[in-house]
């Protein structure tokens, strides 16, 4: 299937998928779907799980796929409407609720720190809804005392400890400071800035998946395109951030880029090639079947850096 069809099939799929094409490669801002976001669809069912609390599965990080965090974050990934009240409502419960003591976001509320992981995730669909920039501070504090010297981030290191910095941990970070600048927030943004520089390097060093001691693939498991990724690190994912954020082509995109173009279909589809086991509230797409979503993500990848799928 040429590209024409191709966006043909992936308007034929859910609103989101829909109004993301439009958006990113037809170019063509169409408000109207966006609002249908949250009345139809996958947001719809998203939000006909959200329980009287402000909840979702069994408050805010249990279980793991079903739980209040991993379902915003969903949802921010739909774009559905960020004036959301019920969405912001629930961000009020998480800030009010789940505090750690160091400022940023506790995942159970019985450890006395929190985890970089949801805090670059939390910051990332917070600033999204248009979380009041006060109720951001502590959290963005947080994350910037977690940087390390290799210039990414490890969720280990202000729990058990860490020398080098982590792929999962970095691109869930670098989410969630880039979400907070795009939306136009100015603590500390200038520290902010000179975190997301350091951690597109440290992404950029590793060529996106290999050493940068040996040069060899650092986990298989970063070449499976899954989605929803939740916490977990893949190329896909992390090239589709750096279009987001409009970063310029870098030679050291090669190598991830011809691993993605290695995984297209025949037809001009990619896969979902990778479920993250868990309790779900639904499952958008199956395993080994071709995805709309990886399909869309993968398109405006090529894209934003004019590269040629089949």
């Amino acid at each position: 299937m040429n590209s024409k069809n191709r966006i043909e099939w992936l308007l034929e799929g859910d609103v989101a998928i829909q109004y993301q094409v439009h958006r990113d490669l037809l170019s063509t801002e169409r408000t109207d779907l966006r609002e249908r976001i949250s009345n139809e669809g996958w947001g719809a069912q998203y939000l006909s799980k959200r329980k009287p609390d402000g909840h979702w599965g069994q408050k805010f990080y249990q279980p793991k796929w079903t739980s209040t965090h991993y379902t915003l974050i969903d949802l921010r990934n739909l774009c559905i409407a960020s004036d959301n009240e019920l969405i912001r409502e629930s961000i009020a419960i998480i800030l009010q609720n789940e505090k750690a003591k160091d400022g940023g976001i506790l995942p159970t509320g019985t450890n006395q720190v929190s985890d970089q992981c949801i805090n670059g995730m939390f910051l990332n669909y917070a600033s999204y809804f248009k979380t009041n920039e006060k109720d951001l501070k502590s959290v963005v504090d947080c994350i910037l005392t977690q940087l390390m010297p290799d210039g990414g981030f490890n969720c280990r290191l202000n729990r058990s400890g860490a020398r080098h910095s982590s792929l999962h941990t970095t691109l869930s970070v670098l989410e969630g400071l880039t979400e907070y600048e795009n939306n136009g927030y100015t603590y500390l943004l200038s520290e902010v800035q000179k975190a997301i520089r350091s951690s597109q390097e440290f992404i950029l060093l590793h060529q996106f998946y290999l050493s940068d001691r040996t040069g060899e693939i650092i986990n298989k498991d970063f070449l499976r395109l899954s989605y929803p990724r939740r916490w977990r690190y893949d190329i896909l994912s992390a090239l589709d951030y750096f279009q987001n954020a409009k970063v310029t082509w870098d030679t050291r995109m090669q190598p991830a880029i011809e691993f993605l173009l290695q995984k297209q279909n025949k037809d001009g589809t990619w896969n979902v090639q990778a479920k993250h086991p868990g309790q779900t509230h639904f499952d958008m797409e199956k395993a080994g079947k071709p995805s709309r979503w990886n399909t869309l993500r993968a398109m405006r990848v090529l894209k934003h850096f004019n590269l040629k799928a089949i």
